[in-house]
């Protein structure tokens, strides 16, 4: 039997497609739809979102964003937490933040779950990189380390517990242990 290869769709068809759940994304012409989140990954972003936007949301520094679809350079992801200095968040003529963010976040977060590929996450924090983020972190429960990406520089691994994780200038206010972090997994 004779099958078909699936036709390769441009990035403009894609975002034409309906949501998935989870979240599909567009990778070098392919479509690869992310892993369900698990209880981990789940409270990690969630507690991390809050601590994150209680520290810079306030003085109106930047935002974080859980799940936020961010096209650019060729490809659309959705980290699990996307980073936006205030200034250059999306906006409508009203005001109001857009829906579509066609630039890349300025600090990617993203939770490595079980299933993932950490290649294929580490691609997207480097894609980001190269669009002009300044940081990515990448956030592994399973081995309790947490990997830092800036541009032009040799990775990170952060894994004492007491060590403060580096932050993007932007969010210097942003203070959190590596300790913290995972404790986060206990309540």
């Amino acid at each position: 039997m004779v099958q078909t290869p699936p036709k390769i769709l441009t990035l403009a068809e894609f975002l034409q497609l309906p949501e998935t759940k989870p979240a599909s994304e567009y990778l070098d012409g392919r479509i690869l739809q992310k892993p369900m989140p698990q209880g981990r990954h789940s409270l990690i972003q969630g507690d991390l979102v809050a601590a994150i936007n209680a520290v810079v949301k306030p003085s109106r520094v930047a935002r974080a964003f859980p799940e936020l679809r961010c096209t650019f350079g060729g490809r659309s992801t959705v980290p699990d937490i996307a980073v936006f200095q205030w200034e250059r968040i999306p906006r409508e003529s009203t005001g109001a933040v857009a829906n579509s963010f066609l630039v890349a976040p300025d600090w990617t977060i993203e939770i490595l779950s079980p299933d993932q590929s950490q290649t294929k996450v580490t691609k997207n924090i480097l894609h980001g990189l190269q669009a002009g983020a300044e940081m990515g972190w990448l956030i592994d429960p399973e081995e309790q380390t947490v990997f830092v990406y800036r541009p032009h520089q040799l990775p990170v691994a952060v894994d004492e517990p007491d060590a403060l994780l580096p932050r993007p200038t932007f969010a210097e206010e942003f203070r959190l242990t590596l300790q913290t972090l995972f404790d986060w997994l206990l309540t």
